[in-house]
C-alpha cells in the first residue's frame, strides 16, 4: 500500500515534501504567491479584499522595527518571514491549532527551519523571538478590531493591552489585492535579502 502523498506541487515547478522540506526545494516566488492568497481571519475581515498573510507578515516587520529600531537586515527578515510556512499549509485560526495540538506546530517548525536554511538565516536569538511574539500579537489586537469585527475589550482580553502602532505600521491595516500584496511582501524581502552581509 502506498504512503500518502505528502507532497505539494510549486508554480515554480518545485515540489515541496512537507514531512521533510529541503531547503532547495523552497523559492521566495513560491512563497510571495502563496502568502498573497492566504486569508487571515479565515477570510473573515471587512473590506473587498481578504486580509493576506503576506501583508499581516508585512504589519508584522513594520511594527518590529518601530518597537525595535536599528534590527539588522536579517532580523528584519525574521519578521517578515515568521509565517512563511503558511505558504504552503495555510493559516489556522488559534483555536484551531490549539485543538490540533503539536502535529502541526512540528510540520510548522520543520517548514519554517529549511525556509531558513534557503534563505542563509540562523535560528533567531531569544530577543527576536520575542520580539517576533510581541509583533505579532500587536498585529493581531489592530487587525481584531479594525478588520475582524472584535470589540477593543475583547481584542484585549485575547491578545493583550494594545499598544500603538509605530508610524508608518497603520497603512498597512487597509487590505490589499492579490497581486499588491504579492509584489509588496517581494520587494520587501529582495530589499531585505540585498542588504544582508555576504557569508
Amino acid at each position: 500500500m502506498n504512503a500518502p502523498r505528502a507532497w505539494q506541487r510549486m508554480l515554480s515547478g518545485r515540489r515541496l515534501d512537507l514531512l521533510d522540506p529541503a531547503p532547495g526545494d523552497i523559492a521566495i516566488a513560491d512563497i510571495a504567491h502563496g502568502l498573497a492568497r492566504v486569508a487571515r481571519w479565515n477570510g473573515q475581515t471587512a473590506g473587498p479584499h481578504v486580509f493576506s498573510v503576506a501583508q499581516h507578515s508585512l504589519l508584522v516587520e513594520a511594527i518590529g522595527a518601530g518597537l525595535t529600531p536599528g534590527l539588522a537586515p536579517a532580523q528584519r527578515l525574521e519578521l517578515l518571514l515568521h509565517d512563511a510556512p503558511e505558504y504552503v499549509i495555510g493559516d489556522l485560526i488559534s483555536p484551531f491549532k490549539a485543538a490540533i495540538g503539536d502535529s502541526y506546530k512540528a510540520v510548522e517548525r520543520r517548514l519554517l527551519a529549511a525556509i531558513r536554511a534557503r534563505f542563509g538565516l540562523p535560528e533567531p536569538k531569544p530577543t527576536v523571538t520575542g520580539l517576533i511574539k510581541r509583533a505579532d500579537g500587536l498585529a493581531a489586537h489592530w487587525e481584531a478590531v479594525r478588520l475582524a469585527g472584535f470589540g477593543p475589550d475583547e481584542a484585549a482580553a485575547i491578545f493583550g493591552a494594545p499598544e500603538p502602532l509605530p508610524e508608518g505600521a497603520e497603512p498597512l491595516l487597509v487590505p490589499w489585492p492579490a497581486e499588491v500584496a504579492q509584489a509588496r511582501f517581494r520587494a520587501r524581502f529582495d530589499a531585505l535579502a540585498h542588504a544582508l552581509p555576504e557569508a
